[in-house]
């Protein structure tokens, strides 16, 4: 059971609407192996006469290896942000980071094609980092801190300004470090938004009831 954190207390709905954004991305990613990939994936030709690519892009599996490995990479940013217990802010914000994740590619128009949930699964990563680190203390500030650390060790190690695309071994297909880098600047992103706006909402002064007349 999850129990509230000290931080508003964030308890079972909040996690739920977190582990089912997850598996929607997971199951529509499965769910995308039926389609032909290049009438859903990212190319910077039809950013803007097909603007839905920036949804659909992080759907597109090229091999049944790549999205075996997203389907699990999406169940273990859904754990982590139950054990971080996120509110249901930051699932809103990893909904907005879903299409600017792919939007962010437009920096690189010599990246053709891109397919692939990596990039979002990056920006859950960053979300539930950030939310530990601003809305969190002790341990688990330093769990959040550590793994921002991490994210952004593992950015940089990719070298996103190199060639648009890598061949690392053991896959069958090429990665996309930029996305990498897009995703978790998305995520980092709409994290700090939704945090401001809950600051700000929660600072304001509450409305009086109205009185009546005499």
């Amino acid at each position: 059971m999850l129990a509230g954190s000290g931080t508003g207390g964030v308890g079972r709905p909040a996690a739920r609407a977190w582990i089912a954004f997850a598996a929607a991305l997971a199951g529509a990613s499965l769910l995308a192996r039926f389609a032909v990939p290049t009438a859903l994936d990212w190319q910077p030709t039809l950013a803007w006469s097909e603007p839905w690519r920036a949804w659909t892009a992080a759907l597109v599996h090229y091999s049944a290896l790549h999205v075996g490995a997203n389907v699990v990479g999406a169940v273990l940013v859904a754990a982590l942000g139950a054990v971080a217990r996120v509110p249901t802010r930051s699932t809103l914000a990893w909904l907005a980071a879903w299409p600017l994740t792919q939007a962010g590619l437009a920096l690189r128009p010599d990246l053709l094609h891109y397919g692939g949930l990596s990039g979002v699964l990056h920006a859950g990563a960053a979300i539930v980092a950030l939310h530990l680190l601003l809305e969190d203390h002790g341990a688990r500030r330093a769990i959040g801190a550590a793994l921002a650390a991490g994210l952004f060790l593992k950015v940089l190690l990719e070298a996103p300004w190199g060639a648009p695309l890598r061949h690392p071994p053991g896959w069958d297909i090429a990665t996309a470090p930029f996305a990498h880098a897009s995703g978790a600047i998305a995520g980092f992103a709409c994290a700090l938004v939704a945090h401001a706006l809950a600051r700000r909402r929660g600072r304001s002064p509450p409305v009086s009831a109205p009185r009546a007349a005499p």
